[in-house]
């Protein structure tokens, strides 16, 4: 008798991550959530109040400035962290909660994270 083994694609395993830590990761007034999409060419870093369900700040590799930029994929990554926290500052945002959105803190997503470090937000 064989035993079939159910592969898991990538896709749904991202899903299920997101899925699991959406449960306890809201962002409030006082904490929004740093929520990241990273794609196969671009990231994107939003800032979400989920209480009022409204995106205070974004910054991403498709804005004008960072679209022509030199450099690789994290370096890029790492510009889209300072510029999110630059555009949390205008938004009076200093603390945020942090949302891998289902990727492995690794690679564009923590250098992400340390732009937005970097760039003075607290998480």
């Amino acid at each position: 008798m064989s035993v079939k083994i159910k592969q898991v694609s990538k896709i749904s395993a991202k899903q299920r991550r997101h899925a699991r830590v959406r449960k306890s990761v809201t962002g409030t007034a006082n904490r929004p959530r740093l929520v990241v999409f990273r794609g196969n060419k671009h990231i994107f870093a939003q800032i979400v109040d989920d209480t009022k369900g409204i995106t205070l700040a974004s910054a991403s590799t498709m804005n004008k400035d960072l679209k022509s930029a030199k450099g690789n994929k994290t370096e890029k990554a790492k510009a889209v962290g300072v510029q999110v926290a630059d555009a949390a500052k205008n938004a009076k945002v200093k603390k945020v909660v942090f949302d891998t959105g289902g990727n492995k803190y690794h690679g564009r997503v923590a250098a992400l994270a340390d732009g937005a470090r970097e760039g003075g937000l607290e998480f």
